[in-house]
C-alpha cells in the first residue's frame, strides 16, 4: 500500500477511522471508500486518523480504501461565485441537480466554478509593472452589479512579463509574473483553505453604519460595516425572517447567506424568493450580488461546520476586492450541535451541556474574521465584512453555552422575545434586553451626516420605553386610571413608539424598508406629539381629548409615507401643533 492510501478500520456514523495514511496532516482532505466520499482529518492519534465525512457513510466498512489528497479543505475563488448556490463543501447544487436529479448522489463531484462559462478579462495593470500580493491585475464583469477584481495571489511578488485582454474560462492564464523563484502563471481562479483567514494590511475602526431598513435595529441597536451581531431567540420568534430582511435590505454590496442546518422549507423560501427580489438601489434582481450556501438539516451533520467556513472564506475574498460584504449565518446553534456530535464520537472530554471544550474558541475564530480592513495591495482600498449569526437556544434559554460563547465575541445583541412574537409584534426584538456597542460610533455618524438631533431623539425615545416598563407593573396592580395624568400620557407616547415605530411589517412593500432619514422623521413626529401634549395637559386639556385627536390616525399611518415624500412629516407636525392648540383649556 502506498503512502497516499490507507484503509478504514472503524466507522461511527459520519466519523471514520483510517490507518496507514503516512504523512497525513490535520485538516487534510481525504477520499473515503470506493465511492471516494469527501472527508477531512480532524484527529491524528498514533497511526490512526479520525476523519469527519461530509456525506452519508452507509455502506462504508473496514478494509475499504482511503486516499490522501495532500491539501486542506479549500474553496475555488473566481468569477462565477455570484448567483451560485452551493452546498457546505462548495459543490454547485444547480449543476448537481442537472447531472443527478433532486437528490445529491454520494461521491458526486462538479467544479465549484464552471469551466464552460466564458469571461472577458480587462487588464488594469501593464507589462513591466512591479506587483505584490493583493495588487489589482484586471477586472471581469461578473454580474450586472458586481465587477470581479482579479488580484495577485497571496505570496506572489514580482514583475509582470505578460498581461492583456483575454476571453476564456476561469482556468485561462491572464498574466505571467516573474518572481524570485521563477515565472508564475496567474489565472482567474485561486484556491484558499477555508480554516485560514485571508490576510489584510490592518484592521480599521468601524465608523459607517450598516443600515438595514429595520427601524428597531437602525435607530436603537445599530451595527457598523465590519461589525458582528448575534440574533438569539426561541422557536417561532422570527430569527430567520430577521436574517432574510437583513440579507434583502442591508447596505452591503455583496451578500453571502449561509443556511447552516436549517429546515429545508426555510432554505427553499430563500432559494425561491431571492431571484424574485429587486435590489433597492439598482432595481436588478438581488441574486446579482448574492452567494447562497445551503446546508439543510437533512444533509450530513459534519458538513455544517464546513458550510460556515466555506461561506466566510468566500465573503473575505470579496472583501479583499474592496467591497462591503455581509454574511448571514442561520443558525450557528446547528453548527455547534454538529461539533458536539463529532466531539462525542471522538470520545473527547465533554464541556458544558456536552459541547466540546473548544466551543468558545471555535466560535471566536469565526466571528473574529469580521472587520473593517485595509486590504492588501498598493491602492489602499478598504473593505468590510459584517457577520450576523442567528442562535437557536433550546427553550429560548439565553444562558446556554452557544449564546454565551457568542455574546463574548460579538458587539451587538438583538434578543428576540417569544412573548412579542406571540403578540404579533415583529421584528420581535426586545428593546429592554438588546444592546449595541457600536451605538456611539453610529450616533456620531448620524449626527454629522443625517441630523444633529439624532442621538437626542433616540435617547429620549428609549427613556420613554424604559419608563413605560417601570410603570407596567404598577398598572397591572392598580390599573391605568390610578396613574397620574402625566404618566398616562407617557404610556400613550410609549404605545405610539411601540406600535407606530418599532412594529414593522416585512410583507408590506411600503413598510418592509425604512431609510435613516425617514426613521428619524417618524420617531421625531411621535415625540413632537408628546412635546405638544405635555404643556397642553398642564393647561387643563383632558387626556381623552388629546388621545382622541383625528391626526393621531395619520401619525399611525405615517410609516407608510413613501420615501420620496418625506415633506409630509413636516405637514403632519404642523397639523399636530394646530390640533392641540385648538383643544379647549
Amino acid at each position: 500500500m502506498n503512502n497516499n492510501q490507507g484503509e478504514v478500520v472503524k466507522v461511527s456514523g459520519p466519523l471514520v477511522v483510517a490507518r496507514g495514511l503516512a504523512g497525513a496532516r490535520m485538516y487534510e482532505m481525504v477520499r473515503v471508500g470506493e465511492m471516494r466520499l469527501f472527508g477531512e482529518i480532524i484527529e491524528i492519534r498514533g497511526g490512526d486518523c479520525s476523519i469527519q465525512v461530509y456525506e452519508e457513510t452507509e455502506g462504508i466498512g473496514p478494509g475499504q480504501p482511503v486516499f490522501r489528497t495532500g491539501e486542506a479543505l479549500s474553496v475555488e475563488l473566481g468569477p462565477g461565485l455570484i448567483r451560485s448556490i452551493y452546498d457546505g463543501v462548495q459543490r454547485p447544487l444547480n449543476d448537481l441537480n442537472a447531472k443527478f436529479g433532486d437528490f445529491i448522489v454520494r461521491g458526486a463531484e462538479s467544479p465549484a466554478l464552471s469551466r464552460e462559462t466564458q469571461w472577458t478579462f480587462e487588464p488594469a495593470a501593464k507589462t513591466g509593472d512591479k506587483v505584490a500580493s493583493g495588487d489589482l491585475l484586471g477586472t471581469v464583469q461578473e454580474s450586472k452589479l458586481v465587477v470581479h477584481k482579479i488580484m495577485v495571489p497571496a505570496g506572489v511578488e514580482g514583475k509582470i512579463t505578460r498581461i492583456g485582454p483575454v476571453t476564456g474560462n476561469v482556468d485561462t492564464r491572464v498574466a505571467v509574473i516573474e518572481t524570485a523563484n521563477g515565472p508564475v502563471d496567474v489565472t482567474m481562479v485561486q484556491r484558499w483553505p477555508v480554516r485560514v483567514g485571508r490576510p489584510v494590511k490592518r484592521k480599521l475602526p468601524p465608523t459607517v453604519p450598516m443600515t438595514t431598513g429595520q427601524r428597531v435595529i437602525d435607530m436603537f441597536f445599530p451595527m457598523t460595516q465590519g461589525g458582528t451581531a448575534c440574533v438569539p431567540g426561541p422557536f417561532g420568534s422570527g430569527k430567520t425572517v430577521v436574517q432574510h430582511q437583513l440579507a434583502k435590505w442591508a447596505n452591503a454590496q455583496i451578500i453571502v447567506y449561509v443556511g447552516c442546518g436549517e429546515r429545508g422549507n426555510e432554505m427553499t423560501d430563500v432559494l425561491m424568493e431571492f431571484p424574485e427580489l429587486k435590489d433597492p438601489d439598482s432595481g436588478e434582481p438581488l441574486m446579482e450580488r448574492t452567494v447562497l450556501i445551503a446546508n439543510t438539516s437533512n444533509m450530513p451533520v459534519a458538513a455544517r461546520e464546513a458550510s460556515v467556513f466555506t461561506g466566510i472564506t468566500i465573503a473575505e475574498y470579496f472583501r479583499d476586492m474592496g467591497y462591503s460584504v455581509a454574511l448571514m449565518a442561520d443558525s450557528t446553534s446547528r453548527w455547534a450541535e454538529a461539533m458536539r456530535e463529532m466531539s462525542g464520537r471522538l470520545e473527547e472530554m465533554p464541556g458544558e451541556e456536552g459541547y466540546p471544550a473548544y466551543l468558545s474558541s471555535r466560535i471566536a475564530s469565526f466571528y473574529e474574521r469580521a472587520g473593517n480592513v485595509l486590504c492588501l495591495g498598493s491602492d489602499d482600498r478598504a473593505g468590510s465584512l459584517s457577520l450576523i449569526g442567528a442562535v437557536s437556544p433550546p427553550g429560548g434559554d439565553f444562558s446556554e453555552p452557544v449564546v454565551q460563547a457568542t455574546l463574548r465575541v460579538v458587539k451587538v445583541f438583538w434578543g428576540l422575545d417569544d412573548k412579542l412574537a406571540f403578540a404579533r409584534h415583529f421584528p420581535a426584538i426586545n428593546w429592554l434586553t438588546s444592546y449595541s456597542l457600536y451605538q456611539e460610533a453610529v450616533d456620531k455618524y448620524a449626527n454629522e451626516h443625517l441630523d444633529k438631533g439624532w442621538q437626542e431623539t433616540r435617547q429620549r425615545a428609549m427613556g420613554i420605553l424604559q419608563r413605560e416598563a417601570d410603570l407596567d407593573e404598577l398598572v397591572r396592580l392598580v390599573g391605568m386610571d390610578a396613574l397620574p395624568v402625566d404618566d398616562r400620557l407617557l404610556m400613550q407616547a410609549a404605545k405610539m413608539i411601540r406600535e407606530d415605530f418599532l412594529h414593522q411589517n416585512a410583507f408590506d412593500d411600503r413598510d418592509t424598508y425604512t431609510s435613516l432619514p425617514k426613521q428619524f422623521r417618524l420617531l421625531n413626529l411621535i415625540l413632537h406629539f408628546y412635546d405638544e401634549a405635555r404643556p397642553a395637559l398642564a393647561q387643563g386639556v383632558s387626556l381623552s381629548a388629546l388621545q382622541g385627536l383625528d391626526v393621531l390616525e395619520d401619525v399611525a399611518r405615517a410609516k407608510l409615507i413613501p420615501e420620496d415624500n418625506l415633506n409630509e412629516f413636516d405637514r403632519l407636525k404642523e397639523r399636530i401643533t394646530q390640533a392641540v392648540a385648538a383643544l379647549p383649556r
